[in-house]
């Protein structure tokens, strides 16, 4: 009943920040490629300073970063903060929590990032798009979960789970890949300092110090030290996630105790009164505080934070990446073998992967589809995988930061990969789900 009341409850929110991503990138190619286009453009190249004295905490290497690069480097780790969180619930009490649960997700999560690398390497082998391999790997939570949401009811449980669960270990896949593969001029003293931050968040941990503000300021450290690192700086956001408390101050089952404590402190015949005596407002005053402790840490800032990411960070971030100038200097659209290779790894490399593997691990018997899973409805979330969209750009910004045409001709296979495997998957959707009585 938890779960089915969290999944309930996060999917408008899903739906809205679906809608205000696609209009964020609508507009973004609107401007892009209108007689704004340079006011648009120049308007990212603007410097961001937070200045104490001298120094300079939106720095890197010593130059103040740009507002694309806070946007991509600042505010994205805020959304990987809450990916972040995500992830240690699901792997706490969601459908990461035990293998049996984890097999079927995980293991179609693989083909989901196998295949679509395999599609972008034969296409681009040997070619300097070549470096954008994990552009088609992931799968953008929010859209993909808004499009299945329109449906509402007519959609099995299982199958928002399911494609929930997919999309988180797409999420981490993602993580390691921009870890691994997109860190350079590595500092050894700054690697130190975040090894030292991470330290200390450990003996908070040990300490059992479940207030919100001490993980925040050591997290702001962190951070710091990735961008001067070499590591990228978005990585930060997540390890700091994962040593967030889990566990509340206050059990439910003692806070249930103590509220019917204080309530029983004020008589019924003073139930009435406007003015309170100190004793019933030193009453309320500890239910408030009370109240504060029985929601863990982690959930408490995804709660709060989860709002604020998908509907500003995620749009500002489409606002930013999306805008794409369609014709080349030849007349004709941007697009290139690199934009075939996304599309392709997105569209058909996503829904490949998701299915065989999914197949295969259900037939070989290591696990099961849910109630109201069928092979029909599968296909639809399958093709649903391939809307990669903001991990999707994120990566393809980190692959091309030097060259702008193959950059373009990536994003617009983000764009047109991410549309058609919207469009297909909820065609697929609507014939085969069951229709409303």
């Amino acid at each position: 009943m938890l779960q089915m009341f969290q999944l309930k409850r996060t999917f408008p929110i899903t739906v809205n920040s679906g809608i205000l991503l696609i209009v964020s990138a609508v507009m973004a190619l609107i401007v892009a490629n209108s007689p704004w286009s340079d006011l648009y453009h120049s308007l990212w190249e603007h410097e961001i300073s937070f200045k104490i004295g001298s120094f300079n905490f939106f720095n890197h290497g010593g130059h103040p970063l740009t507002l694309m690069s806070f946007i991509n480097d600042a505010l994205m780790t805020v959304f990987f903060f809450v990916v972040g969180l995500e992830i240690k619930r699901e792997v706490l009490v969601g459908e990461l929590s035990s293998i049996r649960k984890a097999l079927l997700p995980v293991i179609a999560a693989c083909g989901g990032m196998i295949v679509p690398v395999l599609i972008y390497f034969y296409i681009t082998k040997g070619t300097p798009a070549e470096v954008g391999l994990a552009i088609p790997m992931a799968t953008d939570i929010a859209f993909s979960l808004g499009v299945l949401n329109l449906f509402g009811s007519r959609v099995p449980l299982s199958l928002k789970i399911f494609l929930t669960a997919f999309a988180v270990v797409d999420d981490i896949g993602g993580i390691f890949v921009i870890a691994l593969c997109y860190s350079s001029h590595l500092d050894t003293t700054f690697i130190l300092y975040s090894l030292l931050v991470l330290a200390f968040l450990l003996v908070f941990n040990v300490m059992k110090i479940n207030g919100k503000w001490p993980y925040i300021i050591a997290g702001l450290v962190m951070w710091y030290c990735f961008m001067q690192s070499g590591i990228h700086a978005t990585i930060s956001g997540v390890v700091v996630a994962f040593t967030i408390p889990a566990v509340p101050r206050v059990k439910i089952g003692n806070y249930i105790s103590n509220i019917h404590d204080c309530v029983d402190m004020i008589p019924e015949s003073d139930k009435e009164c406007i003015i309170l005596s100190h004793d019933q407002i030193h009453a309320l005053n500890n239910i408030k505080s009370v109240s504060d402790k029985v929601i863990s840490p982690l959930q408490s800032l995804e709660d709060s934070l989860s709002p604020f990411v998908s509907n500003f960070i995620m749009p500002l971030f489409a606002f930013a990446n999306a805008g794409v100038v369609l014709t080349a200097s030849h007349g004709g659209i941007e697009i290139g073998q690199i934009t075939w290779a996304v599309l392709l790894g997105l569209v058909v490399g996503k829904f490949v992967g998701i299915y065989l593997f999914t197949w295969l691990v259900v037939k070989t018997g290591f696990a099961s589809l849910g109630h109201g899973m069928t092979w029909k409805n599968i296909t639809g979330i399958c093709v649903l995988g391939g809307i990669g969209f903001t991990v999707s750009l994120f990566i393809a910004n980190l692959s091309f930061v030097d060259n702008s045409q193959l950059l373009n001709e990536a994003k617009m296979g983000v764009l047109f990969g991410t549309i058609l495997a919207g469009f297909l998957g909820y065609i697929i959707l609507n014939r085969t789900l069951p229709k409303k009585n």
